[in-house]
């Protein structure tokens, strides 16, 4: 049974464990969220899988009758996945609906959106891939940094800077608690994380292989025989680096990339809707799917809540095995 770890992140989001299940485009539903905030993560609801302010407060109301554990709300700030001139209304949503945690990830910090932020008494956690854009977030005002490394599934930035280094990187570089992701799967890389200096940890890629997560048990099983070798980064030509799993779909993208195709026939083959799809019908190289380095780790389909109570037992267990060795 896990001891309850406790840090600035549990004690100020209100979470049973220092884990952050991350946002996933088209995963990340209210029922996910749910599960995940049920079994003890701080799970984040993802405002882009919503066509309207609207559609995302059905969406908040929904998680709320399912759970009354706490969860945030992500809003994407990156231009090709919501629409600009919506950010306000999808954070007015958010606050509205009585969300006191939101999360923003993207290529600048939200620095108009702050105000409201502020204003509402909500947390915010800026989730970024270097030290610079963590500064930026901090001096900003964001209450909780969330930083990834090199490893980290989706959005992985341009620095290339692995997380063992990028950790305490950002950790001594601010006075906010650190939530670090990147490769980050079993109880073994939290502790190494917390000892890093980090707060909290996010992960990704080993959450989507869980029996709650909604997609094709096809994909789930290709990721427990997945190696730590079998993602590429795409997209980079763009200035939009993201890891991804190796599949036809995945190749398609890349060789699109060395052909130097326009830039919608990139975003085209990259769409999320094939992604959707395949995560509908289970055809596993429809589509292009976010997913760490650290799949190579995952070795089976727990339920979420066997995952986390597993994970933090392991955790304490190589804290408390570290700690003996210097008795």
């Amino acid at each position: 049974m896990a001891q309850m770890i406790k840090t600035k992140v549990t004690e100020m989001l209100g979470c049973k464990y220092p884990i952050i299940s991350g946002t996933m485009a088209r995963i990340s539903n209210p029922e996910f969220v749910a599960a995940s905030s049920n079994a003890g993560a701080c799970a984040v609801l993802a405002s882009a899988n919503y066509k309207s302010p609207d559609d995302l407060r059905d969406a908040i109301r929904k998680t709320q009758s399912l759970t009354n554990q706490p969860f945030a709300v992500n809003i994407n700030l990156f231009p090709a996945l919501m629409p600009q001139e919506k950010l306000e209304d999808y954070v007015d949503a958010t606050l509205a609906e009585g969300v006191k945690i939101i999360e923003t990830s993207g290529h600048k910090a939200p620095e108009n959106l702050v105000p409201k932020f502020k204003n509402s008494g909500a947390i915010w956690i800026h989730k970024c891939a270097g030290v610079r854009y963590a500064k930026k977030g901090a001096s900003l005002g964001a209450d909780i940094v969330t930083v990834v490394g090199y490893e980290n599934g989706g959005a992985t930035g341009t620095l290339d800077i692995g997380t063992m280094v990028m950790i305490p990187s950002v950790v001594d570089a601010l006075d906010v608690p650190v939530i670090a992701g990147g490769g980050i799967t079993d109880g073994r890389g939290v502790a190494a994380a917390l000892v890093l200096g980090a707060e909290g940890v996010i992960m990704g890629t080993r959450m989507m292989a869980t029996k709650e997560c909604p997609i094709h048990d096809n994909l789930k099983q290709a990721f427990i025989k997945a190696a730590e070798t079998d993602t590429v980064l795409a997209l980079r030509s763009v200035g939009n680096t993201h890891r991804i799993w190796n599949n036809k779909a995945a190749q398609h993208v890349l060789e699109l990339e060395a052909q130097k195709s326009p830039l919608f026939m990139l975003i085209q083959a990259a769409s999320g809707d094939k992604a959707q799809e395949m995560y509908r019908n289970g055809d596993i190289d429809l589509g292009v799917v976010a997913c760490g380095q650290g799949v190579g780790l995952i070795n089976d389909i727990p339920t979420v809540k066997e995952l986390l109570d597993r994970i933090m037992v392991e955790a304490e267990e190589n804290i408390s095995r570290l700690h003996g060795r210097f008795e």
